[in-house]
C-alpha cells in the first residue's frame, strides 16, 4: 500500500461518511491518520507481526485491538453511534471482534476507527509533528513506541496529504 493509495481508498471516504455525521474533513485530520497508519504498520502489515509472523492482537494498517481501539469506540459516548453505523453500512458486526476483523479488510472502516479513536481526545487536531506525536501515544498508547520513525511518518503524511485538495 502506498500513502496516496491509502488517502484515496480509505482515509479520504472515511473521511467523507465522518463530515456527512458532522465530524468535519480537514487536512489535519487526513495527515494525522495517515502518519498514525504508517507508524503502526508501515502500510505493510494488516495484522500485528510477532515473532516474525502476522499473528498479533492488533488488527488494520492503524493496528487496532479488540479490547482496545475497537471497544473504545463502540463504546465511547462521543463516537459509539457514529461506528454502529459506519459498521452497519460497511457490512461490518458492530461488536469489538466483528470490527476487529472487518476492519483487516475494509479499509475504509479501518480509517473512520482511527478517526474516530482521536475524536475521544479533548485537543483539536495536530498541526505540529510533536503534538500529532501526543495525540499518537495518548490516544493509542503503543506498548513499544518508536519515536525514532515517528518525523519520518508526519514529513511522508504531510506531503501526501499536501498533494490532495483541501476540504472547504
Amino acid at each position: 500500500m502506498t500513502p496516496d493509495r491509502l488517502l484515496t481508498t480509505a482515509i479520504l471516504p472515511a473521511l467523507a461518511d465522518l463530515d456527512a455525521r458532522g465530524i468535519p474533513d480537514s487536512f489535519d485530520a487526513r495527515r494525522l491518520l495517515l502518519a498514525i497508519a504508517l507508524q503502526e504498520s508501515a502500510l505493510v502489515y494488516r495484522r500485528q507481526v510477532v515473532d516474525g509472523e502476522q499473528k498479533g492482537p492488533a488488527a488494520s494498517w492503524w493496528q487496532f485491538e479488540r479490547q482496545g481501539g475497537c471497544r473504545g469506540v463502540l463504546a465511547h459516548r462521543a463516537t459509539r453511534d457514529h461506528m454502529r453505523t459506519l459498521c452497519q453500512l460497511y457490512g461490518v458486526a458492530p461488536t469489538e471482534q466483528g470490527l476487529w476483523e472487518g476492519m483487516r479488510y475494509q479499509d475504509i472502516v479501518g480509517a473512520a476507527a482511527a478517526r474516530l479513536l482521536v475524536y475521544t481526545l479533548p485537543q483539536r487536531l495536530p498541526a505540529t509533528a510533536a503534538e500529532g506525536w501526543a495525540q499518537y501515544m495518548e490516544a493509542w498508547r503503543p506498548g513499544k513506541p518508536h519515536p525514532q520513525k515517528w518525523q519520518d511518518c508526519w514529513k511522508t503524511a504531510t506531503a501526501a496529504a499536501s498533494e490532495l485538495e483541501v476540504p472547504a
